[in-house]
């Protein structure tokens, strides 16, 4: 049996990164605890892409896509810009485990998010594994939409690493560049 998944070239989606593509030869893959992956296709025109985010909302006015909006924000414009056609537009959502019995549900906030946001903004959700208490690893082939998912097992270490990452600031904005000397020259 041959699966879109057969000699493909797998791109990481790490946390806080999100990746667009129209190649049928890209397959992203994350892992995820309480983090959510949004796969977001359209499939009439051969587009889409996933992201990975940490956590709902940011804390104050940071814009980066650790955060669900953010990240949401980021990967629909990335796909426009590719060719999608917005009522085209569907999703599949994985992730939002509670990774850790001693701490808030950090995994069904962010689960909870997305959803709302799809839905706020008319995107079906075409399939959805969130929750529960197992990690999972996700590939999508982001050209026709196909996804598959397993659990990982021995999934607590992951749970102390987005735990810590959660506490890290995210990064800070690059800095504009230092205005040019009027009498020099300037390469690019």
């Amino acid at each position: 049996m041959t699966t879109v998944f057969a000699n493909t070239t797998s791109v990481t989606v790490l946390q806080g990164e999100y990746r667009v593509s129209t190649d049928p030869k890209v397959v992203f893959s994350t892992v995820l605890g309480s983090c959510i992956a949004a796969c977001i296709y359209d499939a009439e025109n051969g587009v889409g892409g996933m992201n990975h985010f940490l956590l709902a909302n940011a804390n104050g006015n940071d814009v980066n896509a650790r955060y669900g909006i953010h990240a949401m924000e980021l990967l629909i414009n990335g796909i426009m810009k590719k060719g999608a056609q917005r009522q085209n537009l569907k999703a599949k959502v994985f992730g939002g485990a509670k990774m850790s019995v001693n701490l808030s549900d950090i995994g069904a906030s962010n689960a909870h998010f997305v959803q709302g946001f799809l839905q706020d903004e008319g995107i079906p959700v075409i399939s959805s594994s969130v929750g529960g208490t197992s990690a999972r690893r996700v590939r999508f082939h982001a050209v026709s939409g196909s996804a598959q998912q397993t659990r990982v097992e021995n999934d607590r270490r992951l749970g102390e690493q987005e735990m810590a990452a959660a506490r890290r600031p995210a990064p800070k904005p690059a800095q504009a560049p230092a205005a040019a000397d009027p009498g020099g020259l300037t390469l690019f």
